[in-house]
C-alpha cells in the first residue's frame, strides 16, 4: 500500500501534473465534489449547518478545504499520522483523527453523513467491505453514506490514475460494484451520478451534465446511501 505519507508535501503537485491536460488544477475537480456532497446533504438531510459530517479517507485536507463552515462540524480521519498533520494545518477548523486499520475512533451513529472520496479504490478488494462497514456503523440510521469514485469507463480518468505516481496502488471500480459493496452491508443506495464531464463549472455547463449524469460519462461518480437500522 503507497505511504501517503511520504508523499503529503508534493501531493498537490503531483495531482496538477497527472490533471494539467484538462485545463483544470486539481482544486476544481475537488471542490466539484465538495459542492456535490453539500447538495447530496440538503436534499437527502435537510440543512447543512445542522449537521455533523466526517470525511473517511482524509488525507491531507483537500476536500476539507472547500467543506469547513459548511457543516456544523466535521471531523477528519486517516491512517496515516503525516497526512494529518498537514491536514489540521491546512484546515484549523477541522477536528482530525487518526484511524486504525480497519476501524475508526468513533462512535456507532456519531455522524449524520460519512463520506469517502476516492478511498475504496486504493483498498485491497478483501478489505472493501470491512470499510463500508465501519462507515456505515459510524453513521446515524438516518444518515448517509456517501462515495465518491474514478469513472473506470472514461479514458482521461484512466490516464490521470497512471500518471499519479501514488495511484499505483488504485484498482477502480465501477457505479454497481460500488452500490453493490454498499447493500451487502445493509446500506440502501438513495442516489447515485456521474459527474465532472466538462471542466467547466459554468451555470448552462452544470445543466447539461446533470441532465446526462445517469450515463457513464464523467470522470467521477458518486454513490449515497442509507444505513439500514
Amino acid at each position: 500500500m503507497t505511504d501517503y505519507d511520504a508523499y503529503r508535501d508534493r501531493y498537490r503537485e503531483e495531482l496538477d501534473e497527472a490533471v494539467a491536460f484538462s485545463g483544470a488544477d486539481h482544486d476544481f475537480f475537488t471542490r466539484a465534489k465538495a459542492e456535490e456532497l453539500v447538495q447530496l446533504a440538503r436534499r437527502h438531510l435537510g440543512d447543512p449547518a445542522r449537521i455533523d459530517a466526517l470525511d473517511v479517507g482524509c488525507g491531507v485536507g483537500l476536500t476539507d478545504r472547500h467543506l469547513t463552515g459548511r457543516f456544523r462540524t466535521l471531523t477528519g480521519t486517516d491512517v496515516s499520522p503525516g497526512v494529518l498533520e498537514t491536514a489540521a494545518t491546512a484546515n484549523p477548523g477541522v477536528r482530525y483523527e487518526l484511524a486504525a486499520r480497519g476501524r475508526l475512533p468513533f462512535e456507532d451513529g456519531e455522524f449524520h453523513i460519512s463520506f469517502a472520496v476516492c478511498v475504496v479504490q486504493v483498498i485491497a478488494p478483501a478489505e472493501r467491505p470491512g470499510f463500508v462497514a465501519e462507515l456505515a456503523r459510524v453513521t446515524r440510521p438516518d444518515g448517509l453514506v456517501v462515495i465518491f469514485e474514478h469513472n473506470p469507463y472514461n479514458p482521461l480518468t484512466r490516464l490521470v490514475v497512471r500518471r499519479c505516481e501514488f495511484g499505483g496502488d488504485a484498482k477502480m471500480l465501477g457505479m454497481a460494484e460500488t452500490e453493490r459493496l454498499l447493500r451487502e452491508q445493509s446500506v440502501a443506495s438513495l442516489d447515485c451520478g456521474f459527474l465532472l464531464l466538462f471542466p467547466s463549472r459554468r451555470s448552462r455547463v452544470l445543466a447539461v451534465e446533470r441532465a446526462l449524469r445517469r450515463l457513464p460519462l464523467g470522470a467521477q461518480y458518486y454513490v449515497a446511501g442509507r444505513p439500514r437500522s
